[in-house]
């Protein structure tokens, strides 16, 4: 008997929550559960709001993403999810893209990476899929995925900086459990 299941915000977690720094498991078969936590993410992002989030921002350790990247002038909206994504083509040229992150809110650095890419994945329907991104589209993709390695952005940065934006967060946990 199928039935339909109200969407659910989830609670992102923020860093230094040690579920972000896990390596990710592949989701063994698109069920289910697999579509409902897609679709409770992507709820979860547009209410952040942002244009990706990894299922360990939301404590589940699974090779899972979610992403729209469409502008917000745009008449519809491209919401994707990429299961057990893998890139297999990175283009030599580079883009620098100002970074910020659900699991580090209001914290951003410029970050470079490959301007294109290519990425293997399967869909919320359980199908096997290509993909090539470039721009925006690319720069999430490459983010997202670093969480599915344990990596956020803030891991491309120097020692002290990486240290500096650790101890904001720090600091704002604080405040926000005081709250």
């Amino acid at each position: 008997m199928a039935y339909i299941a109200a969407m659910t915000t989830r609670k992102i977690l923020w860093h230094p929550d040690p579920h972000l720094k896990k390596k990710c498991a592949e989701i063994e078969t698109v069920d289910d559960a697999t579509r409902l936590l897609v679709d409770d993410m992507l709820q979860t992002m547009y209410e952040a709001p942002g244009v990706g989030l990894a299922a360990p921002q939301v404590g589940q350790i699974k090779r899972l993403f979610v992403m729209d990247c469409t502008p917000k002038d745009a008449e519809e909206s491209e919401p994707m999810a990429l299961i057990n994504p893998r890139i297999v083509w990175t283009s030599e040229e580079t883009n620098v893209y100002n970074e910020g992150c659900l699991s580090l809110p209001e914290m951003y650095a410029d970050i470079t990476r490959p301007a294109e890419v290519r990425v293997e994945y399967i869909d919320r329907d359980g199908k096997e899929q290509e993909r090539h991104f470039d721009g925006l589209w690319a720069t999430c993709a490459q983010h997202e995925i670093d969480h599915l390695e344990g990596k956020l952005f803030i891991d491309h940065l120097s020692g002290l900086k990486r240290t500096m934006f650790t101890r904001k967060m720090l600091k704002m946990k604080k405040e926000r459990a005081r709250d």
